[in-house]
């Protein structure tokens, strides 16, 4: 056990989601550990909490930093502070004639978290590959199957990518339906260097 204290921020409010389910899960796992001490809120305005923080988990969807929030958060990874976002994080999902729409509305967001999602199929079951296999947060970790729910999102430069998987079903119910489909992989997680600080990003969940 470390003798100095983790403050740990986190946000939990994922729209389509069990948020009840995923808050507890991560609670009990944050809690196993003694010098790790958790805030838990539902949105993003308590910004000098989250500044004074270090680390910010994130598990989220549809939920849009107002653009003073969004500049707060960039600042507090450039300052040196770690983001570890979960799956919905980069989702801001609306409901339009033509489907999901998936709208460009927080760019500054998705500059910092270095993806923004797209479209997803159905929940199915397909292969993660380990791509940096000495990376510390993938060593010793084998590729693996899961069930999920697979994403597709427009990446930007700079991102590290540490796990992917491939899967070409289109998105039915989305309004880019036929997104991310030429594409030979996915990347499920990548590491993201801004400043003095990082952004993990897993896309599953």
């Amino acid at each position: 056990m470390s003798n100095q204290k983790i403050d740990v921020y986190l946000v939990c409010n994922a729209k389509y989601h069990d948020t009840n389910f995923s808050r507890l899960e991560l609670l009990k796992l944050l809690g196993e550990h003694e010098d790790v001490w958790v805030k838990v809120s539902d949105s993003f305005a308590d910004v000098e909490s989250i500044k004074s923080s270090t680390l910010l988990i994130t598990y989220t969807c549809c939920l849009c930093p107002t653009e003073e929030e969004q500049i707060a958060l960039r600042e507090f990874v450039e300052n040196g502070g770690r983001w570890f976002a979960l799956h919905g994080t980069n989702a801001l999902v609306e409901i339009t004639a033509q489907g999901a729409d998936t709208p460009d509305k927080a760019p500054h967001l998705m500059e910092t978290l270095g993806s923004r999602f797209v479209a997803h199929p159905a929940v199915q079951t397909f292969n993660v590959v380990v791509t940096e296999e000495q990376h510390p947060i993938t060593a010793g970790l084998e590729d693996f199957e899961i069930e999920d729910e697979p994403y597709y999102c427009e990446f930007l430069e700079g991102n590290k990518v540490l796990l992917q998987a491939s899967y070409n079903a289109p998105s039915v119910g989305y309004a880019r339906s036929e997104f991310g489909l030429e594409r030979e992989s996915q990347p499920q997680m990548y590491v993201r260097t801004l400043g003095k600080g990082e952004v993990l990003y897993l896309m599953l969940g």
